[in-house]
């Protein structure tokens, strides 16, 4: 349980409803319960800061159960926000509309040229995928945007909705609090670095490899990348980073991006997912993380490599039904 000075700091620190929140709807109300009983009268009698804390808990709470609709236009067409947001990235915040699409809208107007990064990288990768059409459910299909902005204005994105059956890989890695089973990472790793090559073979560095920016649909073994906000073409500098993230040694340099970070930020996230005792593969993505990019194997190599490591480990492929653990939530 949170102690209140704890409490206290995160709402004070809290820079909105959705920043303390969420997306998640039975998350946002557990969040607001566990702050609440922190914050509890009987357990701070008479405390300022914490009265004070309560009183901004409850209006971000409201703030963030309020029904409100926003509605973004671009130069053919309107979209209609409907509320709560249906995931916060790290500098855009995605809603879902009254119609069939998405809506990436940057939260500060000084992300907008992420936003046009986006743009770019999806329009090349509508263009590799129509030469090599078996790459097309990897990526998201960009709909719409808001094109160019009055300064101070949001940028935003209109994307097809990836929602119904798909999680998060960080949701799912999650649930498997004691890693993932290399039989059920198997999977999931070959659409990754099927996605990954493909964007290399049109000169993207995806430069924000995260377990947040990979959709999975279990039922249907299905993988979309997303996050695209960070893309740049190979051998570019970065145009912002991630403080959150743990990138490869050439970033942390001030050195440009390379197909090779896209390498080492996968397998490092590979690491991070697969169960301790899955030593074979965890030998392969240590393999993909050395500190040169230029000892790093290219994502198109890998696909071949790997399906050779699964063959060794596994034997013939079959397939292997995935669902989630019940939360009880």
């Amino acid at each position: 349980m949170l102690t209140w000075d704890d409490a206290i700091a995160v709402i004070e620190k809290a820079e909105g409803a959705t920043a303390l929140f969420g997306a998640d709807t039975a998350r946002a109300h557990r969040r607001y319960r566990e702050l609440a009983a922190a914050l509890h009268p009987d357990r701070n009698p008479g405390n300022e800061r914490a009265h004070r804390a309560v009183v901004t808990l409850n209006r971000l709470y409201d703030d963030w159960k309020r029904p409100r609709h926003l509605t973004v236009t671009t130069a053919t067409s309107s979209y209609t926000l409907t509320r709560p947001p249906h995931a916060v990235g790290s500098i855009a915040t995605t809603y879902r509309t009254t119609g069939p699409c998405l809506v990436k809208l940057v939260r500060n107007p000084v992300f907008n040229t992420l936003l046009h990064a986006e743009w770019a990288a999806l329009r090349a990768l509508d263009d590799l995928t129509e030469r090599h059409r078996w790459l097309r459910p990897y990526f998201p299909r960009l709909i719409d945007t808001s094109g160019p902005v009055a300064r101070g204005d949001h940028a935003f994105t209109v994307l097809n909705p990836l929602v119904d059956g798909f999680t998060t890989l960080a949701e799912i890695r999650t649930a498997f609090p004691g890693g993932l089973d290399g039989r059920d990472y198997a999977w999931m790793h070959r659409r990754l670095l099927r996605a990954v090559a493909g964007a290399h073979r049109a000169g993207i560095v995806h430069g924000h490899l995260t377990a947040d920016n990979v959709l999975v649909q279990p039922e249907q073994h299905g993988i979309v990348l997303v996050g695209w906000s960070f893309a740049v073409g190979d051998g570019e500098l970065p145009v912002a980073v991630d403080n959150a993230v743990n990138y490869p040694p050439e970033v942390h340099r001030g050195q440009p991006v390379t197909t090779a970070t896209d390498v080492h930020m996968l397998h490092t996230m590979m690491a991070d997912l697969l169960a301790p005792g899955e030593k074979r593969q965890r030998t392969f993505a240590t393999w993909c993380t050395q500190d040169s990019p230029a000892q790093r194997p290219a994502a198109a190599d890998l696909l071949d490599e790997y399906d050779q490591l699964l063959d060794e480990l596994y034997g013939p492929r079959t397939f292997r039904p995935f669902t989630l653990p019940e939360t009880g939530a």
